[in-house]
């Protein structure tokens, strides 16, 4: 099977990500996918793995643009006998759907976050991911977004999450000095309790709100807390200036560290005492969160970070079977007080609430029970069978 995958990068996002890993685990199952994008570093990755990539401005929201991408994807289509298109991000999705329905070829497309929706435009221009044959949501609550925000079926929506590389993401394989060292570049006192922050500094993933926290936690005269962004701006420099402000005019200078990006994410997983995500927006499912279960740490996150099939907590579940604990977004004090919940809490049932986490991303984002519901969504529209 030919598969073309269109994403508008291959650098940083889930959808990047995403869109590589699925190259990968198609190419490993014995099919053969093209990648079209305007490039990125993950694309020396998957000419390693001997993987065609393809470049072109995919990133492009110019309509003359997206219309010779799509000329150009057709007659691609054609050449290569393509049984599927695959879209990862909107800007390469309405060129891989013009050329997906002019070649009569199935047309899958994958959803990572919640789209903003300011007015109609946006989301016309958001609707081409809710146009495939196959939309493939990585969490329930993404699922749900789509079907509320655009009627999708539901027959045609596959929930399926991100694989984790657990060979990777393994904390029996992590050595105490990796995780010093990891510590004391960041400054970590002794007897510190870290709160980890990772992924891009972007608005809609809420640094913002972790900064209020850390105010309110030394306001209760906690000093003994030290929270660590971890990620990369991209050159969003505006957003880590306004941080920065906040961080001054909070007083929280001493207790907040912008680490920026980090080559060893396991170490840093592992130095912290608690992950934290603070989306104030649709995010669907970041990879740090299954990271961080992987790593056997508990996690914290917002009512728009995770849905509860993805973070177990209660009262969706009792408190024996939790993996972390829920805010509500936005909400600074309400971050605070959970993270004071999770301090007080004893080693042995903070240890407890880690151990869960990671048995449950165990068992679901295995590569080989992800690979099996990707190859069955495909198996779907390849079939010669009623299209939705």
């Amino acid at each position: 099977m030919r598969v073309l995958i269109a994403v508008p990068t291959l650098d940083v996002g889930a959808a990047d990500e995403g869109a590589a890993d699925l190259a990968v685990m198609l190419a490993r199952a014995g099919h053969i996918p093209v990648v079209v994008s305007a490039g990125g570093r993950l694309e020396a990755e998957l000419a390693r793995a001997g993987i065609e990539c393809i470049r072109r401005d995919m990133a492009s929201r110019n309509p003359l643009t997206t219309a010779r991408n799509a000329a150009f994807l057709l007659a691609l289509i054609r050449r290569r006998g393509i049984a599927a298109v695959h879209a990862h991000g909107r800007a390469a999705a309405w060129s891989a759907f013009a050329a997906a329905r002019g070649a009569g070829v199935p047309f899958l497309t994958s959803w990572y976050k919640g789209f903003r929706e300011q007015n109609l435009f946006k989301h016309g221009y958001n609707s081409v991911m809710a146009r495939g044959d196959r939309v493939v949501a990585v969490s329930e609550q993404i699922a749900d977004l789509i079907v509320e925000r655009h009627c999708t079926p539901r027959a045609r929506i596959a929930v399926i999450p991100p694989a984790v590389d657990f060979d990777l993401f393994d904390p029996g394989a992590l050595t105490a000095e990796r995780i010093e060292k990891m510590r004391a570049a960041w400054g970590v006192p002794a007897g510190t309790e870290v709160v980890l922050v990772a992924g891009r500094m972007l608005r809609r993933k809420g640094h913002h709100v972790v900064v209020r926290a850390a105010e309110r936690l030394k306001t209760m005269g906690r000093q003994d807390v030290l929270f660590v962004f971890a990620g990369e701006d991209q050159g969003r420099s505006r957003y880590t200036g306004e941080l920065w402000d906040l961080v001054l005019s909070t007083g929280t200078a001493d207790i907040v560290r912008m680490a920026g990006p980090t080559d060893d994410m396991p170490a840093a997983y592992a130095a912290a005492d608690v992950v934290v995500s603070a989306a104030v927006q649709p995010e669907g499912l970041q990879r740090s969160i299954l990271e961080s279960l992987a790593m056997a740490r508990p996690v914290l996150v917002s009512d728009l970070a995770a849905g509860t099939d993805i973070v177990l907590t209660p009262p969706a579940v009792p408190e024996d079977r939790m993996t972390g604990l829920r805010f509500a977004a936005g909400d600074a004090d309400d971050l605070a007080f959970a993270l004071m919940r999770l301090f007080a809490m004893a080693e042995p049932e903070r240890s407890a609430i880690g151990r869960r986490g990671r048995e449950w991303v165990l068992a679901r984002c295995n590569r080989s029970r992800v690979a099996e519901e990707m190859l069955a969504a495909y198996a779907a529209v390849l079939a010669p069978r009623k299209r939705f």
